[in-house]
């Protein structure tokens, strides 16, 4: 037996206008669907409550001229009117490049390890390494073109630690290797300053000394 489907529905403004606020209206013959109306700033608004039950019956159309008439695109979520609040985000969804460097006190504890797992997310390329002394630093390495980029690099870096007062350990171990290592020496470890370094580190511009991709031809 071929399915069935329900009659559409019309219901006319003027209908809707003349029942009282929160008025319920029962459709008989549309499997039990409710209505209900409500009024909004002088504006008639039916919702079907069981949408559902006429899900692809109904799709996109013109607006009726009582419609038009009230102004109604005036009145929704999103007009030009409409309150818009800017909030300035806190320190702690700020990037780790966008706060300073401060004094570190020799009698502060240094960042555990779960603590400096969970900061390590915030910066690229980099990775926790255990010094000689069983204190913790953070390492990261860059494959240059070339020698001269390699040292340019290393004054890319210095000229940037100058600034934040808190200095890493380069060393060019080949011509085209770089290498830096952050850590607190006056803690033994790790401190916020190493990670917001290596967060202003990760901002320098490096792919103009990154070695040329090979093109096939």
């Amino acid at each position: 037996m071929a399915a069935t489907s329900s009659p559409p529905c019309h219901i006319s403004l003027s209908f809707l206008r003349n029942l009282p606020p929160c008025a319920t209206v029962q459709l008989v013959g549309f499997s039990s669907t409710v209505w209900t109306h409500r009024k909004l700033g002088g504006l008639t608004v039916a919702r079907n409550n069981l949408a559902q039950d006429f899900l692809g019956d109904f799709g996109a159309r013109d607006p009726y001229p009582e419609e038009i008439a009230s102004q109604f695109g005036d009145k929704v979520l999103g007009n030009q009117s409409t309150e818009h609040k800017i909030l300035i985000p806190n320190a702690s969804v700020l990037s780790l490049s966008q706060l300073q460097c401060s004094p570190v006190s020799p009698s502060q504890s240094p960042l555990s390890a779960d603590d400096a797992k969970t900061l390590l997310h915030k910066v690229l390329g980099w990775s926790i390494v255990e010094d000689k002394a069983g204190g913790l630093k953070i390492r990261c390495m860059w494959k240059v073109r070339d020698f001269r980029c390699g040292v340019e690099l290393i004054n890319r870096i210095h000229k940037v630690a100058e600034a934040s007062g808190h200095y890493p350990s380069l060393h060019l171990e080949n011509p085209t290797q770089v290498r830096a290592e952050l850590s607190t020496t006056s803690i033994g470890g790790l401190s916020m300053n190493d990670f917001i370094m290596a967060a202003k580190i990760d901002d320098i511009k490096t792919s103009d000394l990154s070695p040329r991709k090979r093109v096939w031809a």
